[in-house]
């Protein structure tokens, strides 16, 4: 075993990459890692974590055993590193536009089979508590409600990344709590069909006005997106902020509900707009 830490770290990855007859920016291409933070972890300016390091030896055909030094992380770490890079809460944006681009697509999908689930959430959720009965078995409601939570953290997901590319923090920190405030709201509507004595009417009044207040500031993250992805990022935002007021009201939520239709819609095109100015921005630099 070689144990090692900077700067002989990053004299073996340039070492390792010569051998290979790689510049830093092929590497980049090899491993998605930005070419700036190669640039650091070879000159030694930074210790980088184990799951970068095991991406670039990876890319150069080398096994992470044979290198120790890394910063070790614990299971704990492990998982809230897990969770914080599928929610790219610390994504480089500098990363390549392939990755960035591979990523909202991704978001663009799981956008619209969200859309699409909500009509049979809402139907579901109408007979439950209104007609007192159920459109889908126990087990067929819980497999939608879990469905349902995958497409908008997906989706949601990608406004995070456009919050990191357009500089929009507020975006990503809204976003944020939006998908927190999400897993909640489902996890209570799988324990309720356990657990009858849940106060339901009490949850609903509650998540209503909270999804009001979190949806005005959402709305208003929406709208500072208008310098980058132009009006269509003016319609979401006001649109949200209207729906959200729907929601403060508690009796006219669905109205709100109604309006938040074509709110969806919207940001999946944002999302669209967004892979659209990072492609030309590509070709551009290509082209320089």
């Amino acid at each position: 075993m070689i144990h090692m830490k900077q700067p002989e770290l990053g004299q073996k990855i340039v070492e390792l990459r010569l051998a290979k007859g790689l510049t830093q920016e092929e590497l980049v291409d090899k491993c998605n890692i930005s070419v700036r933070t190669i640039q650091r972890i070879e000159s030694g300016d930074v210790e980088p974590r184990s799951y970068t390091v095991k991406a670039i030896l990876d890319a150069l055909d080398y096994d992470l055993e044979m290198i120790q030094g890394v910063k070790n992380e614990n299971s704990a770490d492990s998982i809230t590193n897990w969770f914080r890079n599928l929610m790219l809460i610390d994504i480089d944006t500098s990363k390549p536009s392939n990755f960035l681009i591979k990523q909202l697509y991704v978001a663009c999908i799981f956008g619209i089979c969200y859309f699409i689930l909500g009509f049979l959430e809402v139907a579901a959720e109408y007979y439950r508590y209104r007609e007192s009965e159920m459109i889908f078995s126990n087990y067929g409601y819980i497999i939608l409600k879990v469905t349902v939570l995958i497409s908008v953290l997906f989706f949601l997901r990608g406004f995070i990344l456009i919050g990191g590319i357009f500089k929009n923090y507020l975006l990503k920190i809204v976003t944020g709590i939006m998908i927190g405030f999400n897993i909640l709201l489902i996890a209570y509507d799988i324990a309720s069909v356990f657990y009858v004595a849940l106060e339901r009417e009490f949850i609903l009044f509650a998540a209503s006005v909270s999804f009001g207040i979190i949806g005005i500031i959402y709305g208003v993250s929406l709208h500072r997106l208008k310098d980058s992805l132009g009006n269509i990022a003016t319609f979401a935002g006001v649109l949200q902020i209207i729906a959200a007021c729907f929601f403060l009201t508690i009796i006219l939520s669905f109205i709100g509900m109604i309006i938040i239709i074509p709110v969806e819609l919207l940001e999946i095109i944002l999302i669209f707009k967004a892979i659209e100015i990072i492609k030309s921005k590509e070709k551009s630099l290509n082209a320089e």
